[in-house]
Formats: structure tokens, sequence, C-alpha cells
């Protein structure tokens, strides 16, 4: 794989002369053709489904003007123009992503795995490095759900404040230099309806970071009016009130400009690029009157829901057609050579387009060849074969008749039609298979396992920086090792970690003046200053987008969600944003956050929570760290933080408290991820849990042992990864029980652990008796300690659920109680 060492220079000269105007049009009309001809390829078949950036081209252009070396985008699907205009994207690497090509040299904005439109541009190198930012222009990879942008625009933007404040990062001219650089957002007007968008400009006006948000107004969000989107229907109206005073840094810029006049547009982008990068404050340009020739995507017509006038004025007012006219009014070009570029740009990217489909359809039509004659041998095989063989090679050969006739097959087909020939050969020939079909039964397993990589890598990193391969380094006690409150251990470990790494910061609500609700930052704001141990308002989307903005940039954050129940305000950007974001990318971008927050056990139904099946089942892609105290919290921080990879710590509410001895090694000290703990071993049932529960779980394993029940009490540590050793299957050799303990809902994290440890890890084979699982109640915790106790699993039930397995198994030895 090659990487990129430098994008191009940017295309667009800052003038705006005869000759750029011309080559600004011939971008525009090359851009227009690949969403006309984009269209078409998608409503023949070729690819699944199409949405452009039609009418969208001169003020992408105007932007483009101003994006320099080091700034960087989050946008969204209507980009395309801003995207070749920077040189980021050609015509065939953007039809190679219409076709879902797999191929990162030919589609490298994802590999085939995002839907066309998401962009990206390569940040990481293949051993998991960071690639130099400043001389190049960057681009964050795409989302699709609306507004999703938004919360990641933040951090992006603000990162650049730090680099310009913080001296101990001057010297990263890798990802910046002065804090010069602005982050571009893009959005189109009806996803301003979002919260997490406004959610977004009050963070950004708080933080005062250089962002330029350009909203595309085409006056709908598909079928619905910006009346019923938007208050007043008017963005420009209700953003008045952000709008910072003369003199003043506080709040934001604001520009309203028509989509269709390129000279205003190109003023309008270098004022807003001058002030962000100078001042630091926000910039939002609301481009209005924007239109959208093919209407909103290839899954429906506008026609059904635009008047006929609506349609006449968009004819009327389509951003090209206002250019040609102006550079035919302002006799820069005649008609004739505009006509001249039109057709020389329709041809040229017709020319791309088959280039594009070209290359994909080769490696794929190489593979059918091989398959085709695969299934040849087999039915020759089977034909010689007595007496159902003639059979049985008819079958065959329909099989392979079919798959050569289909017009333009794709890799599943291939594998479909291995797997049904090896189904009839298995089904007739007497059951004989002979070396023909042992080669194609070969061939599909080696397809299979190819295309797993094509499509399955770079969930979690596969780097030398993976926090999976970095050395385990225990914890160190001596006799003078202090014992202090949990917290206090935490703090200890903060504290090492920010002197030993500049470039980490820590965010979120009570985290800095207070040190946290529960202390763990204490007294660190003040020995590290308020930008890198920060106050945030209550705001936990944009806390989170706040921190996959600035690991993107080289900066290691520590958001804070305060309780476990509040992170349903950000498990959106967690799951769709953060923990697909080194996937969607195919490892080309990473945001090592670690995301910092703590739950189980407190009082009510809203400060109690352990959603973890919610949370695990959403966001694959980020480590999900459960440690039962302090110590072990600090020691996942640790190595978290030598990786590369996004973590959350869930630390145990009502442990902040207890009494915990610190390692003499806080600052270096690590907890592996996926190796549970034996905390207490025992010869007759394994109970498996984690967090807050392996106290209570050890409390009843003492209880149960004064009835001759010896419990082995697992810690998993982390339920994602979940046991990569097998370690919980070795204690099931010896016990032949089990229970999985967690304070979830039922069939919550517990039916995730059995799944682990019973189907993937084979432990079903060791059991004597029916596993089972013990869990919080359906409903969440009641208020009081009477609410807690019947809510949640105890003492009692723990004993009771473990006595009972030993019961059903041996009744004699372990009689009713």
């Amino acid at each position: 794989m090659t990487l990129p060492i430098a994008a191009p220079a940017p295309r667009l000269a800052p003038e705006l002369t005869p000759e750029s105007l011309l080559a600004d049009y011939r971008l525009a009309a090359k851009s227009r053709q690949v969403s006309l001809l984009g269209r078409r390829e998608v409503l023949t078949g070729k690819a699944k489904f199409g949405i452009f950036g039609d009418g969208k081209e001169i003020a992408q252009l105007a932007l483009a003007r101003a994006f320099r070396p080091g700034d960087v985008r989050s946008g969204y699907y209507r980009d395309q123009t801003l995207m070749m205009a920077l040189g980021l994207l050609s015509v065939e690497e953007f039809f190679a992503q219409l076709y879902a090509d797999a191929d990162p040299e030919r589609e490298p904005c994802s590999a085939g795995r995002s839907m066309t439109a998401h962009f990206a541009t390569w940040m990481v190198g293949e051993h998991g490095e960071f690639l130099p930012q400043t001389d190049r222009f960057n681009s964050s990879a795409d989302v699709s759900p609306t507004g999703s942008q938004m919360p990641r625009l933040v951090g992006l933007a603000q990162a650049s404040r730090l680099y310009r404040e913080l001296p101990a990062l001057a010297d990263r001219t890798g990802f910046s230099i002065g804090g010069q650089e602005i982050a571009w957002g893009t959005i189109g007007n009806a996803s301003c309806a979002e919260g997490m968008v406004w959610e977004s400009i009050n963070a950004a006006c708080v933080l005062r970071v250089p962002m330029v948000l350009s909203i595309w107004d085409d006056g709908y969000g598909i079928s619905v009016p910006n009346e019923i989107q938007i208050a007043k229907g008017d963005l420009s109206a209700l953003l008045q009130g952000f709008r910072r005073a003369p003199g003043s840094l506080d709040g934001l810029d604001l520009y309203t400009v028509k989509g269709w006049d390129y000279p205003a547009l190109c003023e309008t982008y270098f004022a807003a690029a001058e002030s962000a990068r100078r001042d630091h404050v926000p910039v939002v340009i609301h481009v209005t009157e924007i239109t959208q020739p093919q209407g909103h995507s290839t899954s429906g017509s506008h026609e059904r829901y635009k008047s006929k006038e609506r349609l006449d004025w968009e004819v009327e007012f389509d951003g090209l057609t206002r250019m040609r006219d102006g550079l035919i009014r302002d006799q820069i070009a005649t008609s004739e050579q505009l006509a001249a570029i039109d057709e020389e740009e329709r041809v040229a990217v017709r020319e791309a387009q088959r280039r594009a489909w070209e290359a994909f359809r080769a490696p794929i039509e190489a593979e059918r060849k091989v398959v085709l004659g695969m299934l040849g041998e087999v039915a020759a095989e089977c034909g010689a074969a007595e007496p159902a063989g003639a059979e049985v090679a008819a079958e065959v050969a329909k099989i392979a008749d079919e798959l050569g006739r289909q017009q333009a097959a794709f890799r599943r087909d291939l594998s479909a039609a291995a797997h049904a020939a090896r189904v009839a050969v298995s089904a007739g020939a007497g059951r004989a298979r002979g070396p023909a079909a042992e080669r194609l039964a070969g061939w599909r397993r080696g397809f299979e396992a190819a295309n797993a990589d094509l499509y399955g890598t770079h969930l979690t990193s596969e780097t030398p920086r993976s926090p999976l391969v970095q050395p385990i380094v225990p914890a160190r006690y001596s006799e003078s090792s202090p014992i202090l409150n949990g917290f206090e251990v935490l703090t200890a470990c903060f504290d090492a970690a920010l002197a030993r790494y500049p470039e980490l910061v820590a965010m979120g609500e009570d985290l800095g003046q207070l040190g946290d609700v529960n202390q763990g930052f204490l007294g660190l704001q003040a020995k590290y200053g308020a930008l890198r141990v920060a106050d945030t308002g209550i705001r936990e989307t944009t806390i989170l987008g706040q921190a996959i903005g600035l690991a993107m940039r080289g900066i290691r954050p520590i958001a804070e969600i305060q309780y476990l129940d509040y992170i349903l305000y950000a498990l959106q950007i967690l799951s769709d944003d953060l923990a697909t974001l080194r996937y969607r990318s195919a490892g080309r971008q990473a945001a090592p956050v670690i995301v910092r927050t703590r739950g189980h056990r407190l009082e009510g139904i809203w400060h109690s929570g352990s959603p973890m099946a919610g949370v695990i089942h959403l966001v694959r892609g980020i480590h999900v760290c459960v440690p039962r105290n302090m110590t072990q919290a600090a020691g996942m921080y640790n190595l978290l933080l030598q990786g590369d990879d996004p973590g959350i710590v869930i630390e145990v509410l009502n442990g902040y408290r207890l009494k915990e001895r610190l390692p003499d090694n806080i600052a270096e000290f690590t907890v592996p991820l996926g190796v549970p703990e034996v905390l207490r071993e025992g010869s007759d049932v394994t109970v498996v849990t984690y967090g807050a529960c392996c106290r209570i779980a050890l409390e009843a394993a003492d209880a149960l042992a004064r009835v001759g029940v010896e419990a082995e009490v697992i810690d998993v540590q982390t339920l994602l990864p979940f046991d990569r050793e097998a370690r919980i299957v070795e204690s099931l050799k010896k016990t032949n029980r089990l229970l999985c303990l967690d304070e979830d809902v039922p069939g919550g994290a517990s039916a995730s652990m059995l799944q682990q440890i019973l189907e993937m890890q084979g432990g079903y084979n060791w059991l004597d008796a029916a596993p089972r699982t013990l869990a919080a109640e359906a409903h969440r915790p009641a208020y009081g300690s009477d609410g807690d106790y019947w809510s949640k699993p105890n003492r009692e039930s723990i004993f009771d659920a473990v006595y009972a397995i030993a019961h059903e198994s041996d009744p004699r030895r372990w009689p009713e109680l």
C-alpha cells in the first residue's frame, strides 16, 4: 500500500482572474457531470445508491479558495466539488466509491466501506503513526447520520487553540503551526434542526475556536420545507443571538450569502477565514438559495414535492448557470467556449467512469473465470461417476451457466455458486467427492477468508501501537505504600499522566475547579491549567465529539461523562463516529479517545445505571473496561494512554471512598485488556462477574463456603475485549458449573458473557449443570437502600443462585436449605 506524502498545492488561485475563473468553471462543470452520470449509473443498476453535490459547486469552489494546508474538513455527503478542488478526490475515485470498490488504492476514502460521497484523507500510516497534517489538506471521515459531523468539528477546531496556547505543544509542527489551522464544517439546512448542531455551535462559541461552518440551504430537508424544519424558516435569524459584538471575542461571525453569486461567495469565504485564523472565533456562513437539480438522492424524485414554480426557479438560479451567464456577460468567455468546456468535461468524466468500472470489475471477472473453470472440472468429475453422477454433473453445469450469464457478478455470487456446487456434490453421486470438488471447496474457504479481511479488518487497531500488544507492567508495592481512598489513587494516576504526556487533556462537567464530583482530578486544574483540565457545560454529545476531533489532531483527550446513565446522550456519537472511525476509513484514521465515566450502584433510577449490553453492542470498535476498583482503573488508563485505540473506563460509583493501597509505580503499571483475574479460587461453581459485583460476589462466596460450596469468583475486567485467553473455560474444566453475574437487565451483559463462554470458547462441553445468569430486575433501581437491594443482585441473591446450581447438580451433597 502506498502512503501519500502530501496533497497537491491548492488548485484554485486566490485572485479572480479570467484564467482562474475559467478554470473554476471547468471544475464546476466536471463535478456536475459526475453527479449526472453518477445518478444514471445507479438507475441502470451498476451501483446501489447515489447522493451527489450538484447545485453546490460554486459555493464549494469559493470555500476551496480559502482552504489552506493544515486545515481539516468535517463535512457531509454533498462536498464532492470541494474535495475535487482541493485535489483530494479524482473522478475515478468518486466512481470507485459509487461501485463499492474495496481496493484502498482505487477508493482511498473508505475502501468501499462507506456509501458514495463519504470522503476522507489518509491521516494515519501503516504502523499506526500519525501522518503530517500541516503540509496537506485534511478531511475527517464522513458519517451519514445528519448532524453527526458537528460535535467532532468542535474538537478539530479546538485543537488549533490548544496548539496556539499550550507552550509545551509548540514543537508539534506536524499537527499545527502556531494554531493557525481552521476546521471547516459543512451541513445541510434541514440537519440544523438537530439538537447536536445547536449544542456544537454553542460549545464552539464558549470555547472560542477557529471553526468555519457552511450551511448549504436549498430550502428543504428531502420533502420538508424550512418552514417546518426551522423556527421562522430562517437560520440566519436564529443565529443572530450568537453574533459577537464588534471588538469582542464572545460569539461568532455570521455571514449570509447567495449560493449563485460567485464573487460574493469568494469575498465571504476569504473574510471568514481571515477572522477565524486571526481571532480564533467560530464563523457561520449561511449559503442561501442553493439548488439541488437532481433532488435529494437516487431514492426519490423532487418533482413529487416541489411546485412547478420552484422547479423553474431552480433552473434559473442554478449556480453553474449563473456562473456561465456571468462569464459571458463579463466577456471572459463566449457561450460557444463554455459549451465546448461542458462537452470536454462530459467526455472526460465518462472516460474516467469507464476506467473506474473496468478497474473495479477486472479482479472480480478474473475470480469468476477461476470459479467457472473449477465448476467445469467438478461437473466433468461427477459425470464420470456412477450411478448418480450425470444428474449431479447437470446440476453443477447449470450453476456454472447461471454464474457465467450474470451481467456483472459480485464476489458474493462467486461464493454462492461454489457453495451450491458443494451442496450438489455432497447430496448426490453417493456423497463421494473427488479431487476437483475438494479443490473447489478449498478455494471457497480461502475466498471466504480473503473477503473477511477485505470487509472486516480494522475494527480496532492492528498496529504495533494497539493497547492489546503493549507490555504489561504489574503493580509494585512496598511496606511504605500508603493506603488511600480510591479517588486519591486516581488523582495520583492522572497527575502522573498529565506530567508525562504534555498532549494529554481532560474535560467534563465539574471536572476542573471541583476536580470532578468524586474528586479524581482534585487540584489538577490548579496545577496544569484550565486548558488541560477543563470544566464544560452540560453537553455530553459535544464533550465526546470534542474529544474525537482533538484526538484526530494529535491531542490525547480524556472525556468525562459524569454518570454512565448520561452516556446515552452521547451514545449516537460514540456508536456512529468514534466506534466506526478506524473501520470506515480502513485503518487510515484514528481517534484514541478515553471516555471516563462511573456507574453501577448508587441511588435512584438515573444514578445507578448499568446499561452494559446497550453499550457493548453499540460501540464495537471501542474497548470497554469495567474495573472493580480504582487501582485497576488506573492501570487501564495507563495502558490505554500507551495505545492508539479508544476506550471507555466505567468506574465503580460506590468505590471512591473505599481504601486501596497505592502502587509505588502508579505512573507505569498497566492492567491488560481482555484478561480475567481469579479473585477467589474454588472447585464447585464458577461465578463470572465484573465491576461493583465483584466485592458482593466475594462476600457471597465466603458465606457459601460455610455450607460446603466453594465458588471460584472471576473478574472479567473488560467486556470488550472479553477473555482473549479463554481463562474462564479453564475454570469450568474444574467446576463444571457456571453463573454469570452482573447488574444489567436480564438478558443484558450476562447473556453476552454466556455467548462468549459457551459458544466462542466451547465452555458448554465442560458443564454438568445448566448455566445460569443473575442480573438486575427488568426495571431501573428504585430510590433508597431498600430499592437498591430489591432491584439489583445482592449477597443473599448471589448465595441462593450459586447454591441452587450446586443443589441441582448434586442434591445429596448440597441438600435444600
